[in-house]
């Protein structure tokens, strides 16, 4: 069996990762080829391109590279044409793997695509891209499925990876043990992304919030994850620009040990917020873009839903408080961090919630993910 898969980006990596393990489980000698990060590598997939260069956010950011973006999309579909995977799985990024995908199927081959396009958020209008490019969409959300299917795409809800491998009760002195952070003590976790603009983006405001809380905050301690080297970079020297005394533990790799060692979480919005709900961490969430990218979503109404963060849309309230654009700065950040620090009533409450979420989207996903794909290559 051969199955082609590519994901763009440290989540997809993550999620993908989830679904191969099984594949292999189910059928040892599958041959897993495309675009893929570390996680789906140990897996057992061979990268044809390095996942770095397709990890680009924001609609400016994505034009100055798109020349590229569309070469290696072109490569891709010539080398998946010349072998012919049993079946192709596009992890996330809608607006590269649904071009990839569709080609793809055109020529016969069956098409997976792992993660709703947040369709149901903003342009709606990628529902009929969807069915001309997609034999099935696996969800990771509850409320994506029905949406689908009532636009006419065959969809099924999965759950999601995080949710079955973080345990529902996490114990912060486990993970500060590791990372080799004092037992006692209040710790904040900044979180400022995965990719490299968003790390040139919110570095700065996050180092700017550390400093200002622990300016009334004495003995608070933070930790920061880093996932690759490059980003490690950015955010060194930053720090040396913005808070070089700042009492600061740098992790090499993901951020969960880092949230879970934490009592509150600084984060950017994106998979981070979900992986806080699940550790059952409050946060406070963050974000910048390119002004024009900014500019263009707001001035042209393209978002269709009331929060940034995936933890706030999945309660179905701000309990995690935003500060987007202009508003991602320490003067605000800053007391509404020290606000979690002090009220644990109402973090008693926040983490009540977040434990029912995490409930609800408890369903062994890598499982139901691989036997979703194992049907389809068999013609189910």
């Amino acid at each position: 069996m051969k199955i082609g898969i590519v994901a763009n980006e440290p989540s997809g990596d993550w999620l993908g990762a989830a679904v191969l393990r099984e594949l292999k489980a189910c059928v040892p000698d599958v041959r897993l080829v495309g675009v893929a990060g570390p996680r789906m590598q140990a897996a057992g997939c061979e990268s044809l391109v390095p996942m770095e260069r397709l990890s680009i956010m924001g609609l400016t950011e994505v034009l100055r590279h798109l020349g590229e973006l569309l070469r290696i999309r072109r490569d891709l579909t010539r080398s998946f044409l010349a072998w012919r995977p049993d079946l192709f799985i596009g992890v996330d990024a809608p607006d590269f793997n649904l071009g990839l995908e569709r080609r793809l199927r055109k020529a016969g081959i069956r098409t997976v695509h792992l993660v709703s396009p947040t369709v149901w958020a903003w342009r709606a209008g990628r529902v009929r891209t969807i069915r001309r490019s997609v034999d099935l969409t696996l969800c990771i959300f509850p409320f994506e499925e029905e949406f689908l299917h009532e636009q006419g795409v065959l969809a099924r809800y999965i759950g999601h990876p995080l949710a079955d491998e973080i345990p529902t009760q996490s114990d912060p002195a486990p993970a500060r043990t590791r990372l080799g952070i004092p037992p006692e003590g209040e710790v904040l976790a900044l979180l400022p992304g995965s990719r490299v603009s968003e790390m040139n983006l919110l570095a700065g405001p996050f180092l700017q919030t550390a400093r200002w809380c622990l300016e009334r905050r004495p003995g608070l301690r933070f930790a920061v994850p880093l996932v690759t080297p490059t980003l490690r970079g950015i955010f060194t020297t930053v720090l040396q620009r913005e808070a070089p005394e700042l009492p600061i533990t740098l992790v090499d790799g993901d951020g969960r040990d880092v949230i879970a060692a934490a009592d509150c979480v600084l984060t950017a919005s994106g998979t981070a917020t979900l992986e806080a709900l699940l550790v059952n961490r409050p946060m406070v969430v963050g974000y910048r873009m390119s002004p024009m990218t900014y500019h263009l979503l707001s001035g042209l109404k393209l978002v269709k839903v009331p929060y940034a963060a995936m933890a706030n849309l999945l309660v179905g309230r701000e309990l995690a408080p935003e500060f987007i654009q202009d508003r991602c700065r320490a003067d605000l950040l800053g007391p509404a961090v020290l606000d979690f620090l002090r009220d644990r009533e109402r973090v008693g409450e926040i983490q009540s919630a977040y434990r029912e979420i995490h409930g609800r989207l408890r369903r062994d996903a890598g499982r139901q993910a691989a036997a979703a794909v194992l049907e389809l290559v068999n013609g189910g």
